[in-house]
């Protein structure tokens, strides 16, 4: 069994793959949670991409001589990047490529991951990583109004606004959702100008909000990023 760990800023994430199939995955692990549950289990092979804790603060904290395999610009991957400037660009986009490329061989993809930001990659049929663009997520948003402003309160996103609000809440309900949802339709109509068959792909914690608005064919595969961290594993692995 090998096990793959995205590891943020304050929580981590751990997936268990057994070859290139997902068993299971346990999310919002603290540092020593994310150590223990590794010493609980010691897999074959241990890769581990963060952009929190070094890859030697966890080599260090898990005291085992197990090798772990980082993911790093350097690191050898089963796409391409066509990038200006690879050394910037974030794991988690370049494993949800990954990820995404794996699942949907040879076709021209977009990958939306909707996290604290909201991120769109084009994956081409090649598997060349194009780029795309970096957008305020939903709570950014409504952050962003409530901080820069004296009235406007906070709030949490919510499912399914009126597109008219009739109260302060509404209307900023409406204009952070519903406006999020005309930008990620009006982003992939434009890409699909220059991919006409282009697959979108969705990950990310806030896409439960918006996956049943987008019109099909939308895929919405949540555990995204660990699928690409397994599929650059299993790739270093077959290289060595």
């Amino acid at each position: 069994m090998n096990i793959v760990v995205d590891s943020g800023n304050t929580f981590s994430k751990i997936g268990w793959f057994e070859g290139e199939k997902l068993i299971r995955y346990t999310t919002h692990l603290d540092f020593p949670e994310l150590i223990r549950n590794i010493q609980a289990e010691l897999p074959e092979y241990l890769f581990f991409s963060s952009v929190g804790p070094t890859q030697e603060e966890f080599q260090q904290a898990l005291g085992a001589s197990l090798p772990v395999i980082g993911l790093t610009p350097d690191t050898p991957l089963p796409i391409v990047k066509h990038y200006d400037t690879p050394q910037t660009l974030g794991a988690d986009r370049i494993a949800a490529a990954a990820g995404a490329n794996f699942l949907f061989p040879g076709e021209d993809l977009v990958v939306i991951d909707m996290g604290t930001c909201i991120t769109y990659d084009v994956i081409d049929r090649d598997a060349t990583f194009q780029g795309g663009l970096i957008s305020p997520g939903v709570r950014m948003r409504f952050n962003a109004m409530h901080t820069f402003t004296k009235r406007l309160p906070l709030f949490e996103p919510e499912k399914g606004p009126e597109l008219i609000g009739k109260s302060t809440r509404q209307a900023m309900q409406s204009g952070v959702m519903n406006g999020t949802l005309a930008e990620i339709e009006g982003i992939i109509e434009r890409y699909r100008h220059k991919y006409p068959t282009l697959r979108v792909v969705l990950c990310g914690g806030d896409a439960a909000f918006f996956e049943s608005s987008l019109k099909p064919p939308i895929f919405a595969v949540p555990e995204l990023v660990l699928i690409g961290l397994n599929r650059i594993l299993t790739y270093n692995v077959s290289l060595q």
